[in-house]
């Protein structure tokens, strides 16, 4: 059989082959629902993973946007009745199709910004003075008026859309690299701080921290940590995320945790990923495997180990909260439960639940700065739903879907405030009220 993949793990056709073609994934499909195409569909992009093995379609422009079009949210893997792997499918048609499809100029451009800042937070950070005077000194609200950027590029316009605000917290890197249990000692943790969470989202890395320590851990902070490779293994830059996947592992040699924790929710997918991402490393495989083994996302680890922390309420009076799933912790990681047992254990809280809760809100990683269009649309379905519950407060367990409900929240009435579920547990241990 002639194919049209490389040889560098193709596809399996066995995996391939385990579609039956039911349709049941067509419904939680967020890029099916927006283009409405079937081969914008998991089924549809099945269909051209077999097509291109069986050299009946090629890697070109015309095939490759169909994948692209993909989020990498995973609900059909929840839904699928026949087992389908679509997630090491679309994991291994991605690398092809970096290799073997020459991309557009204003492409190659966006995606270089992209992998080669964002993934590292020592260059991400020397940009922060100019962007904290960008925002500052009004340009940035005369460039939104305006609508410049959007006339330039869509993909830029959408990049700058969901910029965090850069505050004096952006600017510190002083995390001590072990914080010391309150009382006494339980467990021995790593934590991970992550890239953007680190500078735009590090009241969420406090947070953590405090709630871990609260309930008897000893946290373990490696300065020689880097990105957890969830950007360039979610977009086929499979060199590069081996890289920063050995890094982290080498970070947390001889650490002797019992666990690793991150709170971002792709982040701690991709971390759980390292047996998979280096299998065919000799050297690093089964130290990937004992490092994914040890991966908790801290509310995974936290409704496990059970609060020891005293929690007040929130509020003077009930206060109404609505969670919001991330795909990667819902689908990915299979951990829905314990972020919700967790927010109902502080008193007064009153959990709402939206419709379509399962459905992506269109950040995807780097997807809502690669496909606006059809992120833009899933963000205002996120919103809308969120907002039709009434709740007060929106909690948000991945720094991109914040951004994301962020962005979209501006353009509407009402705008509650966005939250971290630790951040939330965390004022509630410290007897903050946030109303």
């Amino acid at each position: 059989m002639t194919t049209n993949f490389d040889k560098l793990n193709p596809p399996k056709q066995d995996l391939i082959d385990s579609c039956v073609h039911c349709g049941f994934c067509l419904a939680t499909c967020p890029s099916y629902r927006v283009i409405g195409k079937e081969m914008d569909s998991p089924r549809g992009r099945i269909y051209l993973m077999d097509a291109i093995n069986k050299g009946e379609a090629k890697i070109e422009e015309a095939t490759v946007q169909h994948f692209d079009s993909c989020l990498g949210c995973l609900a059909c893997t929840t839904i699928c009745p026949a087992g389908v792997e679509y997630d090491h499918l679309i994991a291994q048609t991605r690398p092809q199709l970096e290799r073997n499809q020459e991309r557009s100029f204003s492409d190659r451009f966006i995606r270089n910004i992209i992998f080669n800042l964002f993934p590292y937070p020592n260059r991400l950070r020397s940009f922060l003075p100019g962007l904290w005077l960008y925002q500052k000194s009004g340009l940035q609200k005369i460039l939104r008026e305006t609508k410049i950027l959007d006339k330039l590029s869509s993909r830029l316009a959408a990049m700058e859309s969901i910029l965090p605000e850069v505050s004096a917290n952006s600017f510190q890197d002083n995390f001590p690299e072990i914080i010391p249990a309150q009382g006494k000692q339980r467990y021995r943790v790593g934590m991970i701080l992550g890239c953007v969470q680190r500078l735009f989202f590090s009241p969420v890395n406090e947070a953590t921290a405090r709630v871990l320590a609260a309930n008897g851990c000893e946290i373990v902070i490696p300065k020689s940590q880097g990105c957890c490779a969830a950007l360039p293994e979610h977009q086929g830059q499979t060199a590069q995320a081996q890289g920063l996947a050995k890094q982290m592992i080498d970070s947390f040699r001889d650490t002797d945790v019992d666990a690793i924790i991150i709170n971002a929710a792709g982040c701690g997918h991709t971390l759980k990923e390292y047996g998979s991402i280096l299998a065919d490393d000799p050297e690093y495989r089964e130290p990937a495997q004992s490092f994914a083994h040890k991966v908790k996302d801290v509310q995974e680890f936290l409704a496990a180990i059970d609060l020891t922390s005293q929690l007040s309420p929130l509020a003077d009076q009930d206060l109404t909260i609505v969670y919001q799933d991330a795909c990667h912790l819902l689908h990915g990681q299979k951990i829905s439960l314990e972020p919700r047992q967790l927010l109902q254990k502080i008193p007064g809280v009153k959990l709402r639940e939206p419709i379509d809760a399962a459905l992506c809100c269109g950040s995807a990683g780097v997807y809502n700065m690669l496909q606006p269009e059809v992120a833009n649309e899933l963000g205002q379905q996120k919103v809308n739903n969120l907002l039709r519950t009434g709740a007060e407060i929106i909690a948000s367990p991945n720094p991109g879907c914040s951004l994301q409900i962020k962005k979209h929240l501006q353009t509407k009435d009402k705008q509650p405030p966005v939250f971290h579920p630790i951040e939330l547990l965390d004022y509630s241990i410290r007897g903050i009220k946030i109303r």
